[in-house]
């Protein structure tokens, strides 16, 4: 049974969303501030599957939160604000959010992130992928670039899998977000750019000789080697 752990200081949302979530066969916590939620990670007996993390938690922020956390924790996590700003939804994706909703969400709405970010952080098969100096473990969904390993998130590891998969060849945005995020692409969905612009930094700093990954201006994106393919 998967454990997924809720952070949110909206005690009627955690109730209706935990008892939603526990319906469908999930083992969910409640947590409601941010040092309560690194407490947990701290923890490995309480550590979860997938963090719920709302972006405006009281003491330190949803923000703030996650900042300290990507320094330790690989594992999926969804933000939730209550103000939908698009700001608010590219800063969490730079600070290392697999996904990002909007509240109030539906329950029905939610459970599908979670499951599909529980199946991209699950193991994709046994088999090294390399593409130049790029290395991939899927099984430990771990990657190196030469001998430096890569810290990525959850989505960040299943959009370069799927780019390594298929070095050379244009994939297009709706389906890297299918993959990488298990949903469909919304309108002015800039979530997939997110990710591809945090991949690219981490990329360049941990090898010059690393793959780069290039924009094709209304088609997607290509994972190109130094030598060009």
């Amino acid at each position: 049974m998967s454990r997924i752990l809720i952070g949110d200081d909206d005690r009627e949302l955690c109730a209706l969303l935990s008892e939603y979530l526990r319906r469908e066969g999930l083992q969910v916590e409640v947590v409601h501030d941010g040092e309560a939620v690194l407490t947990q990670l701290r923890d490995p007996a309480l550590r979860p599957d997938l963090l719920i993390l709302d972006v405006m938690l009281p003491g330190r922020s949803g923000l703030d939160t996650l900042r300290d956390l990507r320094a330790q924790h690989r594992l999926p996590v969804i933000m939730l604000s209550g103000r939908g700003e698009p700001v608010d939804r590219v800063v969490g994706l730079e600070l290392g959010a697999d996904d990002y909703l909007s509240k109030p969400c539906l329950p029905r709405e939610l459970l599908a992130r979670v499951r599909a970010q529980l199946r991209r952080h699950s193991a994709e098969g046994a088999g090294v992928l390399t593409a130049g100096v790029l290395r991939l473990m899927p099984a430990e969904r771990r990657a190196y670039a030469g001998d430096q390993e890569l810290n990525l998130t959850g989505a960040e590891f299943s959009l370069l899998l799927m780019l390594v998969q298929r070095a050379g060849e244009v994939i297009d945005k709706t389906s890297l977000t299918r993959v990488a995020l298990g949903r469909e692409l919304e309108r002015f969905d800039r979530s997939i750019d997110v990710h591809v612009s945090r991949l690219r930094h981490k990329l360049t700093e941990a090898s010059p000789n690393a793959p780069r990954i290039d924009s094709i201006r209304g088609a997607g994106y290509v994972l190109l080697t130094n030598a060009g393919t």
